[in-house]
Formats: C-alpha cells, structure tokens, sequence
C-alpha cells in the first residue's frame, strides 16, 4: 500500500488524561490512556484495532474523531488537520467520518422514532432535502436489512441486532468515507454478530467505504480486517496484514493473544505462550518496553530502552527488540521466565 494516499493519517497521537486530587482539585497525574502511536489508514480497507481491555483501542478511535480532545498529535484526514480545524470546519467535515458505538441503546434517545433518529442526522448535515428524507430513511433501513415498516417505532422495540443496524443506517445517512466501529458486534450473539459483520463488507464493497473496526475478538478480526494494529498500554506493538499477523505473529504479545483463540478440534491440543502477572497501570506504565514486565522472552535492555517500530516488511513492523536483525525463530528462543 506505499504507492497509494492514505485517508487517514495518524501522527504520534496522545491521549492523556489528568487525575485530579486535594482540596483546590490540581493535577496530580495522568493516566496514558494512548502514548504516542502512529498509522494510516487507505481508502476501501479495513484496519482493526485489537488488544486487552483498557490498552487505548476505543480511546484511539475517539480521538481521531475528536469526541474526545486528543493531547496532543496530528490527524490528517483527506489532507486536513483535524486537529487544527475550528468546531464550524470540524462539524462540516464530520460528514465524513462517522462511528457505530458497541451499545446502540444508550446511543439512541429513546424517545425518538427511527425516522426521527436519522432524519435528526441528515438535516444537520444537510444531506437529503427536507421532502425526501422520509423515502431516504426507509431505503437506508433496507439497507441494513430491516423493513419500511419499522420507519416509525421506537428503539425499545427492536432486538440488539435490529438496533445495531439501525445504528449503522444512522452512520451512512450523512454518506460517509470512513466509519470508526467500536466494538461493534461484541454485545451480540454470534450467529448475529456474523450476520452484521456480513453486512459491513457488503455495504463496503458496495459504497467503498473504509473502516476502523476496534474489536478484541480475534476470531471476528480475522473475518473482516485487510490490516491489524496490536496495541498494548496505549502503544503499538504490531502493525501487520492479516494474513501474516496470523500466520508468523512477531511480537511476543501477539503471539500471546492469538495462543488464547480457543481450537474448534478437540484432538488438536492449544499452545498457549505464557504471560506473567497483569497489565501495569497506565498511571506509572514501565520504562522502556512496556510489555516486559510480562514478556516470556524478556531481556535485560529491554527494561531501560523503549523499541522502535522495526519495518520486516511492506506487510509487517513491530516494536520489539528481538527483531532488530529480522523475523524471529521463536521455537529456538530460550523462554527467560517461569510461569
């Protein structure tokens, strides 16, 4: 993908957030929620975001779209500086970015029917004419595979699927390019889950859009991501396509969370690769690799240098000191601690 655009462009983004304490309410710490990361993002693909809960996944795809005021960083969209646009500018261009929340529910005002819901989206945006908005919002919920029937009920009488592909009708009402999924599907029953996940690459392959799909599900992220970003304590550990993420995981982190992938096959025996202890706190995260402090195959430098992102290849780049000379054996590596 080096010869093309990026949509997005990410630049050591930072996302803190200050701990307030005593009498007058001063900052007394900060929480690391996302340390300095940095990607791209290509039109029509789609890059999924994985790692353990509070590595920074959805606080990342908050950011990007400034729901949450980023600490500092760079966000070129379309060569714009998200950024640095004044909130007039920034609405404007919000029609083309968008998010589906993992509760659609509490997403919704419920007192608001599904006609209300998106025709809310499109006349603040301006998208379709005041006249024809109600026709738009029946095709948009045929879209998703709901009825015109459903145009006037309320979010209560839907099920969590039906509400989460209203929540995606919401998102393509203003015609986006690029969609933040956050955590999507991961409230829904697996036969539901494939059913919307089915839906997003249709409606990819049909309208080009890009998406951001946070997930922690590896197995769904297998399904729809063309590339994957590992993070860990709100940095990148890995940036890979899927299929060689899968196929030869370069971080001992990675490999870590695609050993825990429960095996379908009672004969086939899993192996798991052996973690120690919990994940710091992001308050007072360690010195230099923030994953040695549970790494396997830790090493002395590792507690005192952080590593760079090392390119392997046009598919694959990883922050790990074991790569410096290229890709790792690991079936020969001595593993350095005991579970």
């Amino acid at each position: 993908m080096s010869d093309r655009q990026p949509l997005l462009r990410v630049k050591e983004l930072r996302q803190y957030f200050p701990i307030r304490g005593g009498v007058l309410g001063r900052v007394q710490n900060v929480v690391k929620a996302v340390d300095g990361i940095t990607f791209d993002v290509y039109p029509g693909e789609t890059l999924s975001i994985v790692g353990e809960s509070g590595c920074g996944k959805s606080t990342t795809g908050r950011s990007i779209l400034r729901l949450q005021e980023p600490t500092s960083g760079e966000v070129y969209f379309d060569g714009d500086n998200l950024l640095e646009l004044p909130r007039s500018a920034l609405r404007h261009r919000r029609r083309d970015m968008q998010i589906i929340f993992q509760d659609p529910y509490s997403s919704f005002n419920p007192r608001q029917t599904i006609s209300q819901l998106l025709n809310e989206a499109m006349s603040i945006q301006n998208v379709v004419d005041k006249p024809r908005r109600r026709e738009r919002v029946i095709e948009l919920l045929e879209m998703v595979g709901l009825k015109a029937e459903h145009i006037d009920r309320y979010p209560h009488e839907f099920s969590g699927g039906q509400r989460q592909r209203i929540a995606i009708a919401r998102a393509l009402s203003v015609e986006p390019k690029l969609i933040v999924c956050d955590e999507a599907v991961s409230s829904l029953d697996v036969s539901v889950q494939a059913q919307v996940i089915n839906l997003l690459k249709k409606l990819q392959r049909e309208l080009g859009l890009t998406y951001i799909f946070v997930a922690h599900d590896l197995g769904v992220v297998r399904h729809i991501s063309d590339r994957i970003i590992v993070m860990y304590l709100g940095q990148i550990a890995e940036i890979g396509d899927t299929r060689t993420i899968f196929r030869n995981p370069q971080h001992p982190y990675t490999r870590a969370l695609l050993s825990s992938i429960p095996i379908p096959d009672p004969k086939q025996r899993s192996r798991p690769v052996p973690l120690v202890g919990d994940v710091p706190s992001p308050i007072n995260p360690p010195a230099g690799c923030p994953f040695h402090t549970r790494c396997p195959f830790v090493m002395e430098r590792c507690a005192a240098d952080k590593p760079a992102q090392h390119v392997l290849s046009d598919h694959q780049s990883v922050a790990c000191h074991l790569v410096e000379d290229g890709p790792i054996d690991y079936d020969a590596l001595p593993v350095t601690v005991t579970v």
